[in-house]
């Protein structure tokens, strides 16, 4: 399922090659992905257990399943993965409601995507409730779409995700500009079929046919996201 949300039309400029952006959230929108690792190590400093700073790598980026379930068999923790799973969303949101920093260069795009009514879906692993309260200090306006890990029953690193947001934006995956700051989510947009422009936030991203990586949003604009768009085809 998707949730839309009230946004700008989302027609595609008759001859261009972009037909729509897909952008992913924590680490690629906002600064956010060592929140989570933060949580990951309070919540079980309070079970009694140290998390091994190698592991940060392994749950950057995926479902809160995947990463929940890792660090559950890891540390021998006794919790089950749905009271993991409330108590990991419940310290996230504490945090980005005391500070919710955006990434450099993320507030500029937004705006320059919504006065050239490029259609734009925000595409994230993070549960709804994380999402939504996000998107409030954000702006929902700049997305006309929106789709959240735990409204698909795969999401990334399956194509599912992407496939379900371009295909809500009335775009051909091919023709959609993905950004992404995780190898995940990297995997997850090209399985897609989609053009993928990766901000490393954690851990090094290879560049790639089909894939460019450049290291802020400050370096990414229109003209960049069209240019890409038209050399690859």
């Amino acid at each position: 399922m998707t949730t839309t949300v009230p946004a700008l039309g989302t027609r595609t400029a008759e001859g261009s090659a972009l037909q729509a952006v897909l952008l992913d959230m924590d680490g690629t929108l906002v600064d956010t992905e060592g929140f989570w690792w933060d949580v990951e190590v309070d919540v079980f400093a309070g079970l009694g257990h140290t998390l091994d700073e190698s592991w940060r790598h392994v749950v950057v980026g995926g479902p809160m399943t995947r990463s929940a379930g890792f660090l559950i068999e890891a540390t021998g923790a006794d919790i089950t993965l749905d009271e993991l799973t409330v108590l990991l969303n419940d310290g996230f949101e504490d945090r980005i409601d005391r500070r919710l920093p955006l990434m450099p260069g993320a507030a500029r795009l937004l705006a320059e995507l919504a006065a050239h009514e490029i259609p734009t879906a925000l595409v994230s692993a993070s549960h709804r409730r994380i999402i939504d309260r996000i998107l409030a200090s954000v702006g929902p306006n700049y997305f006309a779409l929106t789709v959240a890990g735990d409204e698909v029953e795969r999401t990334k690193p399956f194509p599912d995700p992407y496939l379900l947001a371009a295909g809500g934006l009335d775009a051909d995956p091919t023709r959609c500009a993905v950004i992404e700051d995780t190898a995940t989510g990297v995997a997850a947009a090209e399985a897609a079929g989609c053009r993928v422009v990766a901000v490393p936030s954690v851990a090094p991203i290879a560049p790639a046919a089909g894939r460019t990586v450049v290291t802020s949003l400050e370096e990414v604009d229109l003209p960049f996201l069209q240019r890409l768009m038209t050399e690859m085809r």
